[in-house]
């Protein structure tokens, strides 16, 4: 799939010699024939001929147009990503919509919008004299042309790129007790670590190898699929105090042994083990080592090989934890991580783990209060590693993750982000964290810029994609948004952000609700009240205005009493919307007193206020749903947060539509289209939202319908 782009590529390099020569080019991939033409000479025509041409008759000068089969083809090559820019729909000969990408990197290619698109006309045709220009249409069927020249050049060109890259896959577990499996665990991990510390490597995250067995059968396609030359391979076996180590080093491309070493000792050797591995594995990639990355490979985390064991269980207990987001598997690995201390109260790398671990349970799990004593404990925890440790990269990261998680100081996490960075260039964790604050601060471009240079790193985490896709949700780039999302689904069907984010570029994008249903998970809970509107099946019943299947699917309980209690505020919503909050009543009050109970804990927590809000709503005493309302938006502006802070405006435009405030309601749903604020509110959505059924037939509200929204960023 890649050879008619390369062939482009080597093109547009060899015309940069002959300024004169416009050309522009189109590329499919479809049935084509051999055939004779008139003049007696071997020609091709057909089908793939034919796209190819109308793709082309879409393009300027300069232009690499793709059809969508192409594109589709090149998303799953992590290299090619970033040069895909969707130009959404082209209508072109006999009435024939095309879907087209313009391809276009630094060097080659025309980045401008095509003209034809712009000016909406349906189809063109040009002749150019030959001293004008050449017109060139490419399709796959005929890249056996210059193949021979494209593997010789362009795909030279390529390998050397990815030469110095490397994928660690899982070292596989040999030993007689199977519980030793988080020691190989631990092995693979740290050799990962240490390689990941030289700048001159581009080293695949632990996420996306994963996903892989030990010793794949097709070494050729998870190259290509992770985008590296290299992939590492390993074994380990354990019998009491005794360690083997097997490693071999394969060039993916052609599936060959660069080298293969076994390594026999004592634990306590295991730390001369993964410094001698990681050594030769950047001596056999050429990298150029500075004197602080060769003091990285060779330094050990602890001289206590106890205290080490003990951490491995820890770090693969948080692994469990990180991927269920549950808190048991977080709990055990606090209590591992704080033996490990017990035994070297100096071993910085735990310190700044375990501070880690309780911030994201913090996040994740369950919420500290401001004044909770293990808010201080986590802190002097970060302040703890650094001392101990003032260039690790995970006591940065801890720091930074402090900084954001807790004090939403963005400023000073990102300083700590990018100190992490500077020891260690490859950290694909401080790229992301990094990118989600500069999204929480509005810097849209710069957190897509980040996140695409995290999946360069790690193109098989459903996660990963899943935030791109939110992050185009936002932008109201619906296209960008439904191509991530369902690139993160296809890497894990049952990612919620994946899900969520697919059906809200359904709902809010086109007013989809048949392409939003294919998705949506039969009683996924209600985990946050104000994502009602992403993912669960409540909310596309609501939308298809079945309200009596919506409140089957809130109707189930949930041990979680946080996902309890959104239950509770979707079963009052879905009642208000049908002026049935009487048979509510039961449900009206316990969430009241839950939410009552809340706000006395933490006055300014806005989910909170706004779901308190919605009670006074179905309690009909409207002026204090909306004086909770504006509370809950003055404590998340969206100056302060470009996240949060428009979630908690639509709620406060909700409030306002439904407390009999239109103008204001109106004069809030302005702003919102005005910034970045997809996720929450889109034309295509109010349009279909029961929500607004109250100011539905006000004019200006009409007005709003057949206006504008802001698409892309703001800044």
């Amino acid at each position: 799939p890649e050879a008619p782009v390369l062939c482009a590529l080597e093109i547009s390099k060899a015309l940069k010699g002959y300024p004169g020569l416009r050309v522009r080019m189109g590329i499919h991939s479809g049935p084509v024939n051999e055939v004779t033409d008139l003049n007696e000479q071997a020609n091709i025509a057909g089908a793939g001929i034919n796209i190819a041409q109308r793709v082309m008759d879409c393009a300027d000068a300069g232009h690499i147009l793709l059809s969508k089969r192409v594109a589709n083809d090149l998303e799953q090559y992590p290299q090619w990503r970033s040069y895909l820019h969707d130009l959404g729909d082209c209508e072109v000969k006999h009435g024939v919509k095309l879907s087209l990408t313009n391809f276009c990197t630094d060097e080659v290619g025309n980045r401008q919008f095509p003209s034809i698109l712009a000016r909406g006309v349906k189809q063109r045709r040009r002749k150019m004299a030959l001293i004008g220009g050449v017109l060139v249409a490419i399709a796959a069927c005929f890249a056996f042309l210059v193949l021979h020249r494209i593997r010789t050049n362009d795909r030279a060109a390529v390998s050397s790129i990815l030469e110095k890259s490397v994928a660690v896959l899982p070292f596989e577990n040999l030993s007689d007790d199977k519980s030793n499996a988080y020691f190989a665990d631990g092995i693979q991990d740290e050799i990962l670590t240490k390689l990941a510390s030289i700048a001159d490597l581009k080293v695949i995250s632990r996420t996306s190898t994963a996903k892989y067995k030990s010793k794949p059968e097709d070494l050729k396609t998870v190259s290509q699929q992770l985008g590296v030359a290299k992939i590492l391979e390993g074994t380990v076996q354990r019998a009491g105090e005794k360690v083997r180590v097997n490693v071999q080093l394969i060039d993916a491309r052609a599936d060959s042994h660069l080298w293969a070493k076994s390594y026999d000792g004592e634990i306590k050797d295991v730390f001369d083990v993964e410094s001698k591995v990681s050594q030769e594995v950047a001596d056999a990639l050429q990298a150029k080592l500075s004197p602080n990355e060769a003091n990285a490979l060779a330094a050990a985390p602890t001289k206590d090989p106890e205290a080490y064991d003990l951490f491995l269980k820890g770090e693969y207990e948080e692994r469990e934890a990180e991927d269920s987001l549950k808190a048991e598997p977080f709990d055990r690995a606090a209590i591992f991580y704080q033996q490990a201390l017990d035994r070297d109260p100096n071993f910085a790398l735990a310190v700044a783990r375990l501070a880690e671990s309780r911030l994201l349970r913090h996040w994740f799990v369950t919420r500290l209060k401001e004044n909770d004593p293990a808010i201080a404990e986590i802190k002097s925890l970060a302040d703890r590693a650094l001392t101990l440790a003032p260039n690790l990269a995970e006591a940065h990261i801890a720091l930074g993750r402090f900084y954001y998680y807790v004090k939403a100081d963005y400023g000073a996490a990102l300083k700590e982000l990018d100190r992490a960075l500077e020891v260690q260039p490859n950290n694909i964790l401080a790229l992301e964290v990094s990118a989600y604050i500069y999204r929480r601060q509005g810097r849209w471009k710069l957190s897509l810029d980040q996140l695409a240079k995290c999946e360069e790193r790690d193109p098989q985490d459903g996660s990963l994609a899943a935030n791109i896709a939110s992050s185009y949700a936002a932008l109201r780039m619906w296209r960008e948004a439904k191509r991530a999302s369902a690139r993160s689904l296809a890497l894990d069907p049952h990612n919620l952000a994946g899900i969520s984010t697919f059906v809200l570029s359904c709902v809010n994008g086109e007013g989809d609700l048949n392409d939003a249903k294919r998705v949506v998970v039969p009683g996924l809970r209600v985990t946050t009240f104000l994502t009602l509107g992403s993912a669960t099946e409540a909310y596309v019943h609501v939308l298809n205005r079945d309200f009596a299947a919506a409140r089957k699917a809130c109707e189930t309980e949930s041990a979680n009493p946080d996902e309890n209690r959104s239950r509770l505020m979707a079963l009052v919503v879905i009642d208000l919307l049908t002026n049935d909050a009487a048979s509510t009543a039961d449900e009206i009050e316990k969430a009241r007193k839950l939410l009552e109970a809340r706000v006395r804990e933490r006055p300014n927590e806005p989910f909170a206020l706004i779901e308190l809000a919605w009670v006074n709503l179905a309690l009909k005493n409207n002026p204090e749903a909306l004086r909770l309302a504006t509370q809950a938006a003055q404590s998340a502006p969206v100056e302060k947060d470009a996240i949060t802070g428009p979630a908690i405006l639509t709620g406060l435009a909700q409030i306002q539509a439904r407390a009999g405030e239109p103008t204001a309601a109106v004069k809030t749903l302005q702003r919102l289209l005005a910034m970045p604020a997809g996720f929450s509110v889109s034309i295509a959505q109010l349009k279909i939202d029961p929500i607004w059924d109250p100011i539905r037939n006000d004019p200006a509200f009409q007005q709003l319908l057949a206006g504008k929204e802001l698409v892309g960023p703001n800044k």
